[in-house]
């Protein structure tokens, strides 16, 4: 098969469900750096949480925060929500009940309750700001009835709403998507996007599974990404992006 880069989601597509990686898959990996395969990553996580993967697995470059802060070699693209913006939208949104609204900043996290897994800042002006200078992300999440609708109805025009693992809602800027950081690495590598194969689980992948020269799936993936991807995996914790790539292009 064709193709120069391999690009992969983290979260339940290259990590087990565990938040692992094997050593199998660090091995597949490195082959694949020794065939001259660029291997890039992109995900939803800020940048503090890939670190120590950055590190284990040598990715060329990395888009964070679904492509509001890419990492290039030679430098990082920002795309940052207008703070007037977050203001006007968090406006519709703060009285909700019981909705919980996190900030992904250049600061950290920002969150109106305290979060143990994400450690947050607890910040209890909203719909005012913390003092950060950029922000990448809104993240909220709560009572099923009427919050997404009421988000819906709050997005400034240069904001987009999408949804993660089922429940969490993110905003962003519309510049900030994986596709948009998924060009931006490859027009660094100078690789088209035809040459580059894709491996996702969730919404934010559907668009480079489809712009990408191949898409794949993880087994485990939703529905929709199932269904608009060129190819399935076995699952994440059968360690289904090592094995495609061992299977198909080395």
């Amino acid at each position: 098969m064709r193709a120069k880069a391999v690009i992969t989601d983290f979260d339940k597509t290259l990590l087990r469900t565990d938040k692992t990686v094997s050593e199998y898959t660090r091995t597949v990996l490195q082959r694949c750096r020794g065939q001259g395969l660029a291997v890039m990553a992109a995900t939803a996580r800020p940048e503090r949480s890939i670190l120590a993967y950055r590190e284990l697995l040598e990715f060329e470059a990395v888009t964070t925060l679904n492509g509001a802060r890419i990492l290039l070699p030679g430098g990082v693209v920002e795309n940052a929500l207008a703070p007037a913006s977050v203001e006007r939208m968090l406006e519709g949104i703060v009285a909700m009940p019981q909705v919980l609204i996190s900030l992904e900043t250049d600061q950290g996290i920002f969150s109106n309750v305290l979060i143990p897994e994400w450690e947050p800042v607890v910040f209890e002006g909203f719909p005012g700001l913390p003092e950060c200078g950029r922000i990448y992300k809104i993240l909220l999440s709560g009572p099923a009835g009427g919050l997404r609708e009421t988000v819906r109805d709050s997005l400034t025009a240069d904001a987009y709403l999408t949804v993660a693992n089922g429940d969490l809602l993110q905003i962003m800027d519309r510049r900030a998507t994986k596709w948009n950081g998924v060009k931006a690495m490859l027009g660094a590598a100078g690789i088209a996007a035809e040459d580059a194969v894709y491996f996702g689980d969730d919404n934010d992948d559907l668009e480079p599974i489809r712009r990408c020269g191949t898409g794949v799936a993880v087994a485990n993936a939703i529905g929709a990404v199932l269904d608009r991807a060129d190819a399935v995996a076995a699952s994440n914790d059968l360690d289904g992006v090592a094995r495609w790539i061992e299977e198909n292009l080395l």
